[in-house]
């Protein structure tokens, strides 16, 4: 039930057209996709979606995330807690002019100011001719009201980098959140935002 309040709150877009597939796999990778899955907080089913639909080319995500995170431990190195890619690219909806917008997750040490952004910028990344966009943020407190950057992140962002776990651990209890309904989504004038966030 939970999931598919959690799934009701994601979009109001129309349902896609949905096809059974049936995949025959070795016990021990089904335990360990279960396991993941569990991990973030996903049903088996969401999770193994949300891995099949990752953006572009396995090859091409992984010379993306590389680029990414070099730059970001060169700039923060133990400081940086975690990576996400999010918004269209991550939703593999991209159109020809769109960024890559990331998500870079600092240690709550580090006072998020505009230095931060002009840190960054000075070596401009590029990626296929898609500017890479960088937001920086903390981790939220563990059982406080999510932000809405949280909230989207939650529902389509791609973990790149997770020092110590503690992204996916406050991303899943950002999902179950959604999933009881606590915090909701909503559109205005075509933007959504997230009613209950902090």
């Amino acid at each position: 039930m939970r999931y598919h309040s959690l799934m009701a709150q994601i979009s109001r877009r129309p349902a896609p057209q949905v096809a059974r597939v049936l995949l025959r796999l070795p016990g021990s990778l089904h335990k360990a996709l279960v396991r993941a899955a569990e991990g973030q907080g996903l049903s088996f089913n969401e999770f193994c979606v949300r891995r099949l639909r990752a953006p572009g080319h396995p090859q091409q995500t992984s010379t993306l995330r590389a680029l990414v995170l070099d730059h970001a431990q060169a700039a923060f190195g133990e400081r940086l807690a975690g990576l996400l890619a999010l918004g269209s690219w991550a939703r593999g909806e991209a159109a020809a002019g769109s960024d890559i917008d990331v998500l870079i997750v600092i240690d709550s040490s580090l006072a998020l100011t505009r230095d931060l952004y002009r840190a960054w910028d000075r070596t401009a990344l590029v990626f296929e001719g898609r500017a890479i966009d960088a937001h920086f943020i903390h981790l939220p407190e563990p059982g406080g009201a999510p932000t809405a950057v949280w909230c989207e992140a939650a529902v389509d962002g791609l973990v790149w980098h997770d020092r110590d776990g503690a992204v996916e651990r406050r991303l899943a209890e950002v999902r179950r959140a959604i999933a009881d309904g606590r915090v909701v989504r909503g559109r205005v004038h075509g933007q959504p935002y997230w009613k209950g966030a902090a």
